[in-house]
């Protein structure tokens, strides 16, 4: 089979798409916070967000903007980067508490998202994390929620999933449900001027990573590969300069709708062996998921040459790089990726982060686990994953 009669083979399978979030984007559109709560009937809302965005001043901002418009927020400001079981039930109890919560906004970044859309399960439909593990498993209805991302990072907002891990285990449970999707997301680049670099730098390559995962992914079709497209365009472009330049709106704003896409693309196609490799550097060595994931795709985009190389020249080319099809776009994406990780000044060996060879096994053993894995293009088992880890080093 040639590189393109691979590509185009997934053209063919059947695919649902299932739109239910309204979108709103612009700088400033946060201020549009109180009237979309008001249209889903929300009163009096759980506002889930984190230390850092209090002390910048956006999570008082989006208390007052609800308070202006006669809804009662509940400020939730406990969030810790990559939520646990333990995060969710601490911002659960707090719901219980102060009890009638009609409406949920979520203001962060990916561990915000997570932690409300948690909540929203426990609270609606009673029971432990666990229960929600996989997909559609919730049998009761869950309140409306609105996402308001501060980063161009995870694409949480357009996603069904809430990611939690296992406070005992340390297993990441990819808890999703289309009644956990937020019913509305206010994409603001205006909060984004003020994130830190390091977070800029991680979450960006975060959502590169998603965008070029998706792209590929063994669940792919036209949709997803069509947000997967626009994302990597848009994010290829104006990384770089949004680094460089935190002031600059105009490129957050590229920034925030690529990774936006990118998450779109996510939920119509999922991930890849990247993410696979990366969540257990995470867990297991509280390595940033972002750093992770851009430390590893480099690997698997080579590794991955031999089945979706035409893929790759898609999206090479898209980034205006004149690559012939096969394994020189593959390496000629993956040296971007590196080019943009260096730009991003990110470790690029796994013993930078502390990580030896005699971690690996652990890392196979809990990268096998990983749900992401099933849908990478070519098949990944412990033998794939030793030699990732291995060029990794």
């Amino acid at each position: 089979m040639t590189f393109s009669q691979t590509a185009d083979a997934a053209l063919t399978a059947a695919f649902e798409y299932r739109p239910t979030t309204r979108v709103r984007f612009g700088p400033g559109s946060l201020d549009h916070l109180g009237e979309l709560a008001l249209e889903l009937g929300g009163s009096r809302a759980l506002l889930v967000t984190d230390p850092g965005l209090m002390a910048a001043g956006h999570g008082a901002h989006a208390r007052d903007i609800l308070n202006r418009a006669g809804v009662t927020p509940f400020l939730y400001q406990d969030v810790a980067e990559n939520p646990t079981t333990e995060h969710v039930d601490r911002c659960l109890a707090y719901a219980r508490e102060v009890g009638a919560i009609d409406l949920i906004v979520a203001l962060g970044g990916g561990s915000a998202m997570d932690c409300a859309k948690g909540v929203n399960f426990l609270l609606t439909n009673g029971g432990v994390m666990a229960d929600y593990w996989g997909k559609d498993l919730a049998k009761k209805p869950m309140l409306p929620s609105i996402g308001v991302p501060t980063t161009a990072g995870t694409g949480s907002e357009a996603q069904r999933f809430a990611l939690i891990s296992d406070v005992e285990t340390h297993r990441k449970m990819a808890c999703g449900d289309i009644k956990a999707r937020f019913r509305a997301v206010i994409l603001d680049p205006a909060l984004l001027t003020s994130v830190p670099h390091a977070v800029a730098a991680a979450t960006g390559m975060d959502a590169i990573t998603h965008a070029v995962e998706s792209f590929v992914s063994a669940a792919r079709n036209p949709i997803s590969q069509m947000f997967a497209r626009e994302a990597w365009r848009l994010l290829n472009a104006h990384f770089e300069t949004a680094l460089g330049d935190p002031g600059d709106v105009e490129a957050w704003g590229s920034m925030m709708l690529g990774a936006h896409y990118a998450g779109c693309a996510i939920e119509n196609a999922m991930l890849g062996a990247a993410h696979a490799c990366g969540n257990p550097l995470t867990a297991h060595f509280d390595v940033v998921h972002g750093q992770a994931v851009a430390l590893m795709l480099p690997h698997v985009i080579r590794f991955n040459a031999d089945a979706v190389g035409s893929l790759y020249a898609d999206l090479a080319r898209t980034a205006r790089l004149a690559v012939p099809d096969g394994q020189g776009a593959a390496e000629t994406l993956a040296r971007r990726i590196i080019a943009l990780r260096e730009t991003a000044e990110l470790p690029g060996r796994l013993d930078d982060f502390g990580v030896g060879p005699d971690s690996i096994p652990e890392l196979i053993r809990s990268a096998e686990t990983q749900w992401t894995g099933n849908f990478n293009p070519r098949p990944v088992g412990a033998r794939e994953f030793e030699s990732l880890y291995l060029q990794a080093m």
